[in-house]
């Protein structure tokens, strides 16, 4: 069963980089967002790879780590690989399906031409990413 447009919005408005947009702002990065279902045990990032997506946990739990060691469990409505989006810097992390999942795919060269077309979005998006770099206390 495929989610709904306004679920998807709604996964979508949940990530931090997004979460400024207008309705009809996450409706167009709900359009290039492809929804998979993969099955447990699926590596869906490898560290020190090249990023070219970012995800969004639709359904089911994910494993990260690093270095080898596991550091965390991800699961509905967390996101991860949301710097690949933006940069060029490698995976920091693997992320490994723990249980089926459903996720909500961007691909970096879908969101640059979305960026591209919608100005609006671009700086929306380039204000979010500067917030959580900025330092906490000045």
């Amino acid at each position: 069963m495929r989610l709904r447009r306004d679920a998807k919005m709604e996964l979508l408005r949940q990530v931090p980089l997004f979460a400024g947009l207008s309705k009809r702002e996450l409706e167009q990065l709900g359009r290039i967002a492809d929804e998979l279902d993969l099955p447990a045990g699926q590596v869906l990032i490898e560290e020190g790879a090249r990023g070219l997506e970012f995800f969004v946990l639709a359904g089911g739990e994910v494993s990260v780590a690093q270095n080898g060691r596991r550091v965390r469990t991800l699961s509905t409505g967390d996101f991860f690989g949301e710097i690949a989006l933006v940069t060029d810097v490698p995976r920091t992390s693997t992320v490994t399906t723990e249980s089926a999942v459903r996720v909500l795919v961007l691909t970096k060269r879908d969101f640059q031409r979305v960026l591209r077309e919608h100005p609006s979005i671009q700086g929306k998006v380039l204000e979010a990413l500067a917030a959580r770099l900025a330092p906490e206390s000045l």
